[in-house]
């Protein structure tokens, strides 16, 4: 278990989802001696018993799944804090849950459920066992997706959004409660907006309070409004209180979702567009900028084109998006089709692989800004808030300046911490290779940066001079 801050813990959760049961009914004929007369077709008819409560689990239940495995935890001889002995190590069995947001096997569930698990193995709503695997995870957040491998098309959760939750309506939890698969729980909205501190250096941010009952086992579940569709996902409870439990607002957890994911295909495809959400939800996505050596420019994409289909796969929003773009292999070509101005079109787009992507961004901040920077770990920007009393997402590390370069001409020196130019946090190469290469930043502009020196927060304006455009290209 994982201590949480005033007796708070995490909890953690997994769930295999029960069969779904269709109601049925039968029609009745009258039998005369040269025919048969049947009467119209009756439609389902649901029984008292069958409320909205029971309604709601069974529509979500196919799409919730159980997950476990076992992880390595190390310890020393004497088991004890201080303790000198050598350090042995002890298999852990880990449990959570998680939903299945795609049906090509794309599963959301916390972070900290999958964390260091060696195997990870998902049982689904028919029993079957299959293995998968993590791509991609955001700590901080405690979220993580996961890749069932090897399954045809799934039941996915229906989502639903936490924008317009209200105190005191019904929701419902479903999760592997003590190793119990498919618990389902039901309590009301406590209050919205609520801040959890986990320890010195993590909290929760803006959480659903409920009183659903929620048990280690549960974390990564749905929980559910009265609809059946996903409105969260189950992270922790208060310890020694009753009825006191947090889950993650959908909205929020799409959106960093779609993040990880993004960060994790920039570093794999060079695609060389830009996207942002549709006019409406439901209206794929829009191109905002398109490189102008790229394949997407080669091949007639423009800023303004609203992508609706990325192969096989319809795009309602930027996470169907980004989700798409992890299926595509670099140097395979794949059909898009867009809307421009309401004519569809087809295009044929065969993008390349961004492995060497890390090498070509470290040469241009070193020809642009002056700098070879590496990315902070999550463990130490931890660290660096804690003693600041800061809340920083991340962080390069300045590992070298090139003298007579717009960073030295600042005072940036060997040791600093740059968080964000021009506006943009500098959390990352990709992030890095975002700022360089956005159009704001291609005719030299003097840009502000800010960083951590000493536990300080320094601020100063970069001159840059016109970038070349290798990025671009």
């Amino acid at each position: 278990m994982i201590r949480l801050r005033d007796s708070m813990r995490l909890i953690f959760n997994v769930s295999r989802a029960v069969a779904f049961i269709a109601a049925a009914s039968v029609g009745f004929g009258l039998v005369t001696p040269s025919r048969v007369v049947a009467d119209p077709p009756m439609a389902p008819v649901l029984s008292a018993r069958e409320t909205p409560t029971v309604l709601a689990i069974r529509r979500a239940s196919p799409a919730v799944v159980n997950l476990h495995g076992q992880k390595t935890v190390r310890t020393t001889a004497a088991g004890m804090a201080g303790a000198t002995g050598p350090a042995t190590f002890k298999h852990v069995n880990g449990m959570g849950t998680g939903v299945i947001i795609d049906p090509r096997g794309y599963v959301i569930t916390n972070y900290h459920v999958v964390e260091d698990v060696e195997e990870i193995h998902v049982t689904l709503d028919n029993g079957e066992e299959v293995s998968a695997e993590l791509i991609a995870a955001r700590v901080k957040s405690d979220l993580a997706l996961v890749k069932i491998n090897n399954v045809d098309s799934l039941p996915t959760i229906p989502r639903g959004t936490s924008s317009d939750l209200m105190v005191g309506e019904s929701v419902i939890a479903i999760g592997n409660a003590f190793g119990y698969v498919h618990t389902s729980t039901q309590g009301i909205i406590s209050a919205l907006h609520r801040d959890v501190p986990v320890n010195e250096t993590q909290e929760y941010l803006d959480l659903i309070q409920i009183s659903a009952g929620i048990n280690p086992g549960n974390s990564g579940g749905p929980l559910l409004n009265i609809e059946g569709e996903i409105i969260g996902i189950n992270v922790a409870v208060r310890v020694g209180a009753q009825q006191i439990a947090f889950a993650i607002p959908i909205d929020q957890v799409v959106a960093t979702v779609t993040e990880m994911v993004e960060q994790h295909n920039d570093s794999r495809l060079i695609t060389g567009v830009r996207t942002d959400g549709g006019p409406r939800e439901g209206d794929g996505v829009t191109i905002v900028d398109v490189s102008a050596s790229s394949p997407a420019n080669g091949n007639g994409l423009k800023p303004g084109d609203r992508v609706v289909r990325v192969g096989s796969q319809p795009i309602d929003d930027r996470l169907d998006y980004v989700l798409a773009l992890l299926e595509i292999r670099p140097g395979d070509p794949l059909d898009w089709e867009v809307d421009r101005e309401g004519e569809r079109l087809e295009v044929a787009l065969q993008f390349d692989s961004s492995l060497d992507r890390s090498a070509l961004v470290e040469r241009t901040a070193w020809d642009v800004i002056g700098i070879r920077t590496n990315k902070v770990t999550d463990a130490n920007m931890r660290r660096l808030n804690y003693r600041m009393r800061t809340k920083y997402q991340g962080g390069l590390y300045v590992s070298e300046v090139r003298r007579g370069s717009p960073a030295d001409k600042q005072g940036i020196l060997k040791g600093d911490v740059l968080l964000g130019i021009h506006g943009w946090q500098t959390t990352s190469l990709t992030d890095l290779a975002g700022i360089l290469e956005h159009p704001d930043m291609q005719e030299g502009p003097r840009a502000k940066f800010y960083l951590v020196r000493r536990e300080q927060t320094l601020f100063g304006h970069l001159e840059l001079a016109a970038q070349a455009q290798a990025l671009r290209r």
